[in-house]
């Protein structure tokens, strides 16, 4: 597998962080809450193929970088957010979303 193959580019129109090949994917939501602007991270996916390679990581990274570049919240809704990369990754739990989500009216 090329490094190319492995690039990860935002796919604004479609609200995804994928490969360039767009096997591997995180999908989000932009949502604004009392003035807030959220990024709900809501699934991430690497084909069986292409899983142990770390993608998801540089998924996520991505993602977390540029919700911290544009003032973003982050909702890690989806399972590998919250219970995979966040306790290996402890810095970005910065920019968490600090509300009560079911309490919110987003």
């Amino acid at each position: 597998m090329t490094e190319e193959k492995n690039k990860i580019v935002w796919n604004e129109r479609e609200s995804k962080f994928e490969t360039e090949d767009k096997k591997a994917y995180l999908e989000y939501e932009v949502r604004c809450n009392g003035g807030v602007n959220v990024m709900d991270i809501t699934h991430t996916y690497v084909p069986p193929i292409k899983r142990g390679l770390g993608l998801a990581a540089h998924l996520c990274a991505a993602a977390f970088s540029h919700a911290q570049h544009h003032s973003l919240s982050i909702i890690p809704s989806c399972s590998y957010v919250s219970d995979t990369f966040l306790p290996r990754n402890p810095t970005w739990n910065s920019i968490l979303y600090k509300e009560d989500v079911k309490k919110s009216n987003m």
